[in-house]
């Protein structure tokens, strides 16, 4: 059985649903796997230490600023930090995959901008993006990545 690890925080309950549905989907698509879901905020609140990852892993993180326009005034990430710690314990930035970013297109040049700077960080690519709860063609898209990265077959 293959273990899907998707590592992810979410603050306004969007990246949740996200994850959700594309474990939900997977599971639906690809038979002899296995889903895990890691959210970063629960470790947090619980005080539970971070770890290293035993399988890779893909990052989902969804975009918070505060400051500048994220192009030449500079930005500050907020609320989301934990994930670039967890990353960057051990050896868990060279199990990563990549990283899919989400946020509202509103912010234009701020849109996904946090999992940008993640892929500079930590020497990964971004491998998707969805705006706001992200829509099943986004899953969809999402999956397929996914299916590709870890061999699946359907």
């Amino acid at each position: 059985m293959k273990t899907i690890s998707l590592v992810y925080i979410s603050l306004s309950g969007n990246t949740e649903s996200f994850v959700t549905r594309l474990k939900d989907y997977l599971l639906s698509q690809y038979e002899g796997i296995e889903v895990q879901k890691i959210h970063i905020k629960d470790l947090v609140k619980e005080g539970q230490d971070f770890y290293e990852m035993e399988h890779p892993y893909i990052a989902f993180l969804p975009t918070y600023l505060e400051g500048g326009n994220g192009v030449d005034n500079g930005d500050v990430e907020i609320l989301t930090t934990p994930v670039g710690d967890f990353i960057a314990y051990g050896d868990n930035a060279s199990k990563c995959f990549g990283v899919v970013g989400s946020g509202n297109r509103n912010f234009n040049n701020q849109y996904c901008l946090t999992a940008k700077q993640y892929s500079q960080r930590f020497g990964f690519p971004v491998l998707a993006d969805f705006e706001m709860r992200g829509m099943l063609g986004d899953i969809k898209h999402v999956a397929a990545i996914i299916a590709d990265l870890y061999e699946l077959e359907s």
